[in-house]
C-alpha cells in the first residue's frame, strides 16, 4: 500500500483493510516541500491498524523540474487549470510503484494498492487507468514471483471516483480525515494553505459531499 498521508491514500488504506487485506504501508520521502504529510501517513497507518509502515528516502529533488521538489519554482495558487501543472513530479508514481512492487515480492504479496484518481486530480499522466494497467502488465513480466505463477494485481479503487464520492466512501469506513494532509505547501504543523490545487480540490470535495471539512488551514 502506497501511503502518502493525504485524503485519497487514507481512503484507499481503509478500503483495503475493509476488504480483508493485511496492509503493509510504504511512504516515500522524495524531497517534497514539507514532511508534514509523512507525519500524517504515520498517524493514518496507526489509526487504521496497518500491519507495518515504512518510510523510504528518495532523492527526486536532485532532479527538480517540479514545483513540489524545487522551491525556486512557484506553486500555482490561482485555481486548477487544464493541462499538466508544474506540480507534476517526473516519473514519481513509476518509481514509487516499483519500490512497492519490490517490497510486495519480498513479502510474498500479490496485491498493491494505490490511491490514484483520474477524475478530481491535477492532470497527472501517471494517474490514468491505462497507466495502472500498463504498470500491472510490466510487473507481471518483471518479477520472479509472477514468472513462477504468482500474478500481481494493482488495485486503484478510487480511479473513477469524484472527490466527494471518495470522501463519502471514507466516512462510511470511519476514516478520520483530520489526520490527513493533502496540501502541497503545508507548514510544519500540517496546516494547509487553502489555495494550492490540492487544497482547492479537497475543499470542494467536502463541500460537495455535504461533510464538515476537518482540515486545519493557515490563518
Amino acid at each position: 500500500m502506497l501511503l502518502s498521508g493525504g485524503l485519497d491514500s487514507a481512503t484507499t488504506l481503509a478500503i483495503a483493510q475493509a476488504s480483508g487485506f493485511a496492509c503493509y504501508c510504504l511512504s516515500l520521502d522524495y524531497g517534497q516541500r514539507h514532511r508534514a504529510e509523512l507525519q500524517a501517513a504515520a498517524a493514518v497507518a496507526k489509526a487504521l491498524a496497518a500491519r507495518e509502515h515504512r518510510v523510504m528516502r528518495l532523492g527526486l529533488d536532485e532532479f527538480g523540474a517540479s514545483a513540489l521538489t524545487d522551491e525556486t519554482m512557484a506553486l500555482p495558487v490561482d485555481g486548477v487549470r487544464p493541462g499538466i501543472p508544474v506540480t507534476y513530479v517526473p516519473a514519481r508514481n513509476t518509481v514509487m510503484l516499483s519500490l512497492a512492487l519490490a517490497w510486495a515480492e519480498v513479502l510474498g504479496s500479490q496485491d498493491i494498492f494505490v490511491g490514484v484518481n483520474a477524475v478530481d486530480y491535477s492532470g497527472y499522466p501517471d494517474c490514468r487507468p491505462e497507466y495502472i494497467a500498463a504498470f500491472e502488465r510490466m510487473a507481471n513480466l518483471a518479477t520472479k514471483a509472477a514468472v513462477e505463477g504468482a500474478k500481481l494485481q494493482i488495485h486503484a479503487p478510487l480511479i473513477d471516483l469524484a472527490k466527494h464520492e471518495i470522501i463519502r466512501r471514507g466516512i462510511g469506513l470511519a476514516v478520520d480525515y483530520g489526520l490527513t494532509v493533502s496540501c502541497y505547501q503545508a507548514d510544519a504543523a500540517g496546516r494547509a494553505c487553502g489555495v494550492c490545487d490540492s487544497c482547492r480540490l479537497r475543499r470542494a470535495g467536502f463541500a460537495a459531499a455535504g461533510v464538515a471539512d476537518p482540515t486545519r488551514y493557515l490563518d
